[in-house]
């Protein structure tokens, strides 16, 4: 169990530097324009609302990567928790959508994540 919470915490991780690179670097391109449903106008006037949100999903997919690299189970929940919330609030705010391409993953993760079994020689908090 404790691989599939990996491979699935990390397929978020692959999603959110997705996002990074989407509302930092393509936001005003072509493909960020046609993924946001948005118009050159809009996409310039959002520019840098989508850069700082893009950071954000980079903190995010850093941080669950982190948390695989160092095997950390309770680091890894804290940040797919946080990649719920988002993906909730999203939801809720901007796209119903987002709840299906941000929140179930992450949540998909989340719950094989309490699969992964401490080792038992584990002494540490």
């Amino acid at each position: 169990m404790r691989i599939l919470a990996i491979v699935a915490a990390l397929v978020v991780a692959i999603e959110h530097f997705g996002f990074l690179v989407l509302e930092m670097f393509l936001w005003q391109g072509e493909a960020g324009m046609q993924v946001f449903n948005l118009t050159a106008e809009q996409a310039a006037q959002t520019a840098t609302l989508a850069a700082n949100q893009g950071l954000y999903n980079g903190f995010l997919a850093a941080g669950l990567v982190w948390s695989v690299v160092r095997g950390n189970r309770e680091f890894l929940r804290f940040f797919l928790l946080c990649v719920i919330a988002a993906g909730v609030y999203g939801a809720t705010s901007v796209s119903p959508g987002i709840l299906y391409v941000q929140a179930a993953p992450a949540a998909v993760a989340l719950l094989l994540s309490f699969g992964w079994k401490r080792p038992r020689s584990y002494r540490g908090a």
